[in-house]
């Protein structure tokens, strides 16, 4: 003997399910974790133009009542996070850098070395800075190579690129608001080379039929992704 599930009791649970599955899928993008695309080379080579990555919101979510702050793992914003924000000049837009300078302290850039004065210390301190490049060497970049000094305001952070040469931060628009940081960039967890993909594309509009074009279209997947980077810790 079967036993059936009614048709309309069926559309109902499977709906139901539908629904559960989205407000989940809602809560995680919007208080844990959200997949950004990196668009520029201001990053490299830490992130790469094509790399998608995932941002941890949760461990630097803004909290307001004291008793939030007590119970719940939020980690302070460090010197050399890469942190992901909305730009303080256009909220729609989504920017990807490295925090460099903290509240109170006082930062100056002199001949491309960054130094740092925390507050009620004598004298600048320079940043070991590993993850810093600067890839035009006969590029006319004075103009980012020397700043400051400059004291950051309560809440405020001075964010820069790792591409030194090649980054619109700080240093020309300005210190990002703490309200401004939606979070910490966790891990890549794909890389695709666009300059590949776009080859595949207009292979695939030189094969006649339908069915190679998909063929291609699926090749120039598996080609482009830069196997390596895919699923490494952001650094």
């Amino acid at each position: 003997m079967s036993i059936s599930l009614k048709p309309r009791r069926f559309l109902f649970e499977y709906t139901q399910a539908g629904l559960v599955a989205v407000i989940f899928a809602l809560f995680v993008r919007t208080f844990l974790f959200q997949p950004f695309t990196i668009p520029t080379p201001s990053m490299e080579d830490t992130l790469l133009v094509g790399d998608y990555i995932l941002v941890n919101k949760f461990v630097l979510a803004s909290l307001v009542h004291p008793l939030e702050r007590a119970i719940l793992p939020v980690a302070e914003i460090r010197r050399g996070d890469v942190i992901v924000f909305r730009s303080p000049h256009d909220e729609s837009q989504d920017y990807v850098k490295r925090a460099i300078g903290l509240p109170g302290e006082t930062i100056k850039i002199v001949d491309r070395v960054v130094y740092i004065q925390a507050p009620g210390q004598e004298g600048y301190v320079p940043v070991i800075e590993p993850y810093a490049n600067h890839r035009y060497p006969g590029a006319d970049t004075k103009a980012l190579d020397n700043f400051g000094p400059l004291t950051m305001p309560p809440g405020q952070y001075f964010v820069m690129g790792d591409n030194r040469d090649d980054s619109y931060d700080s240093r020309e628009w300005g210190l990002v608001p703490r309200d401004h940081i939606v979070g910490r960039g966790l891990l890549i967890y794909w890389s695709f080379a666009s300059g590949e993909a776009d080859g595949a594309r207009a292979a695939g509009r030189r094969l006649p039929s339908a069915a190679r074009r998909l063929l291609a279209s699926a090749g120039a997947i598996f080609t482009g992704t830069r196997w390596e980077r895919s699923g490494q810790l952001i650094k």
